[in-house]
């Protein structure tokens, strides 16, 4: 075949392009195909692929889509904490001379991967499936505003995941940090496929995310149960209401900036160059501009979740509720001024430093008013100590901590010191594990039951929870004291002997915290076998005040048969309170939207897309986009897909649930 005709077909793609001469990633290739040989297999054995694709990978229903992201989100879990053991393990060994195991390349191939796939994969999927989930429980919604922009969502945010699994096996991933700087995501600088891989990765997955923030707020505004103003909103609600405002403002300035990287890669503009008039400084402010409200975007939610759990296993209302929703809305502004602090050593000037060290300072008042707020609702309260408020007190403590040193950050003086140091990054996860995992930890326990009708078991739980408490603080806490030795990040060898027990410490820190999380899969495996004995048949396990819990666990796919009518903003505390009564008139037939395979579809063929466009396969990448044009407007035809559910179906789902609350007095 001629030159010309293969690199027509196959672009960039050649056999160079698998990496045979890597043993670790041939071995991990062997393993995951392995993998996901045995699981097909099981799939196929118990034919369960006609069961998925009806009920789950073609479903519009939120409860199920935001399952759906949970599980993406754990799956993702393992890749990027894989990536963590192997750097730790790297940096303890690299001393004495030793070049340790990673080869550069591969190295930092690695500590890119791990930051783009925690961020992006782990924790955004496992925030918005969590709001998908819980929001429309909580505001008396039957479903998201438009149920089918939420699968295709979700599909999405899928394929940018499976674009950066592919760079593990066919090419390589970025080389460039999980931000991707110019000029070394320029051109000239990597000509590889990696840094193509890192930009419509994080395309394809953030328009899923945009999506999923216009719908989740379009579902809040408008959706919201008779009575239920926005002073009576749960508080995860109010949370994730400013969640979905922020992402709706900053990731279209991510694709953005990363639309302006690829013009540069592919055609050869000039946006952030040295020469022609680019400048790489622009890419910076404006990867940052939504890079930390990208940090509220994973925390506030998580906010909400604290304010949820702390009032209910407390026995109380929630202390301060209107401070709480304004801290919230105050973070939300001030998310928008800070972003500079994360580049005070680049030279903006003395002026500039001090107004972004002053607004940085600020946005610890609000985030401290919460701290305040969750220990008055504990204060003389009866407090529970069950395994989601295990995990609030251990962030309490840990957050703190993350808090402070952000502060110290805060002071331009100290972050010239100690920002290329391993001080910022023992910082950054201290706010984000002890904040945003912890947080997530929490509410998969306190929902749980609400999902699937059973408790988890609670001795894995408390196992994992240990683990990751104790891990995390041998992990990180050695960084900083490595940090303030003047110590750089993203170091592969070292020449100081003294430093190698600190990175052994870390290292054993990060063992301890891959015990938790194999103690968490143990978990939810043993709750599964034990499902009958562990079912809790009030459906209501934890007493739990917000209006989810007046469904009944797990919810019909409907949620609401009769809306609810609220009067307070602990509605469901308030309805077994003065005593919840059934409306007997005025039912309205149900339709809901039937489930539709072009979300998947839709995601699969920009995923081909994707690929094509990486690889140079320009005949591919124009196939692959006509098709996502024709599929998507040939969807728009399917108008007429709803289903009726039975009024007899409705009325016995609503009996049996007023008998139960009977029952509860």
């Amino acid at each position: 075949m001629p030159d010309s005709l293969t690199r027509f077909i196959f672009g960039r793609l050649t056999w160079e392009s698998f990496p045979f001469h890597e043993p670790i990633l041939v071995a991990t290739f062997a393993v995951v195909a392995l993998g996901g040989i045995a699981l097909v297999g099981v799939l196929t054995w118990f034919r369960l692929w006609g069961y998925l694709w009806k009920e789950w990978f073609t479903s519009v229903d939120h409860k199920k889509i935001g399952i759906m992201y949970m599980v993406l989100g754990l799956v993702m879990l393992l890749r990027g904490f894989s990536d963590a053991i192997m750097m730790r393990l790297q940096q303890a060994i690299a001393f004495n001379g030793s070049e340790g195991y990673l080869p550069a390349h591969h190295y930092d191939q690695v500590f890119t991967a791990h930051g783009v796939i925690m961020i992006f994969f782990v924790a955004m999927p496992f925030v918005t499936g969590l709001m998908n989930f819980v929001v429309p429980l909580q505001i008396g919604a039957r479903d998201v505003s438009f149920p089918f922009l939420n699968n295709f969502s979700f599909w999405m945010t899928v394929g940018g995941a499976i674009l950066v699994m592919t760079s593990l096996f066919v090419g390589e991933f970025a080389r460039t940090g999980w931000l991707a700087y110019p000029p070394l995501s320029n051109i000239g600088y990597s000509p590889d496929v990696g840094v193509d891989y890192y930009i419509w990765a994080l395309q394809i997955a953030g328009v899923g995310t945009t999506l999923s923030g216009i719908n989740l707020i379009c579902t809040i505004i408008k959706m919201r149960a008779p009575g239920m103003t926005m002073m009576r909103m749960p508080v995860f609600t109010w949370t994730s209401l400013c969640t979905n405002v922020l992402i709706v403002a900053s990731f279209p300035v991510l694709t953005a900036v990363l639309a302006l990287l690829a013009l540069d890669r592919y055609v050869g503009t000039n946006f952030f160059t040295n020469d022609f008039g680019g400048n790489p400084m622009m890419y910076v402010n404006l990867i940052w501009i939504w890079g930390h409200p990208e940090v509220y975007i994973l925390i506030l939610p998580l906010f909400g979740v604290y304010s949820e759990v702390t009032s209910t296993f407390s026995g109380k209302r929630l202390f301060g509720y209107t401070s709480m929703v304004y801290a919230t809305v105050v973070i939300t502004i001030l998310s928008y001024l800070v972003w500079l602090h994360h580049f005070f050593t680049m030279g903006s000037g003395a002026s500039v430093n001090s107004f972004f060290g002053i607004t940085t300072m600020i946005i610890s008042i609000p985030t401290g008013a919460k701290m305040f707020n969750w220990l008055f609702t504990m204060y003389r309260g009866r407090i529970r100590y069950e395994l989601p408020m295990m995990w609030t007190v251990a962030f309490m403590l840990t957050f703190v901590v993350g808090g402070m040193t952000g502060v110290l950050l805060a002071v331009p003086p100290a972050d010239f010191v100690l920002h290329n140091s391993l001080f910022l990054v023992a910082h950054f996860h201290n706010v984000i594990i002890g904040g945003v995992l912890f947080g997530l930890f929490a509410a998969i326990a306190y929902w749980w039951p609400k999902a699937f009708g059973f408790r988890l078991q609670p001795f894995w739980g408390k196992v994992s929870f240990w683990c990751w408490v104790v891990g995390f603080w041998l992990a990180f806490m050695p960084l900083y004291i490595l940090g303030l030795m003047g110590v750089t990040r993203r170091m592969r060898v070292f020449d100081d002997p003294s430093l190698q027990i600190w990175f052994q410490i870390a290292a054993f820190g990060a063992l301890l915290i891959a015990i938790g999380i194999a103690a968490f899969l143990i978990q939810i495996f043993v709750s599964i076998r034990n499902r009958e004995a562990l079912a809790d048949p009030t459906g209501d396990p934890w007493n739990g005040r917000t209006l989810e819990w007046s469904t009944s666990s797990p919810p019909p796919e409907y949620n609401f048969a009769f809306t609810p009518v609220v009067r307070d903003n602990d509605a469901w505390w308030d309805m077994k309170e003065h005593g919840y009564k059934r409306p007997l008139s005025g039912f309205r037939p149900i339709h809901m939207p039937s489930n539709t395979g072009a979300g998947i579809i839709l995601a699969g063929l920009s995923v081909v897309t994707g690929f094509a466009l990486i690889w140079y396969i320009w005949w591919l990448a124009a196939l692959g986009f006509v098709a996502l044009l024709a599929t998507a407007i040939g969807h728009t035809f399917n108008y007429h897909r709803d289903f009726h559910i039975p009024a007899a179906e409705v009325d016995q789902t609503e009996t049996a649930r007023t008998e139960l609350l009977a029952a509860q007095g």
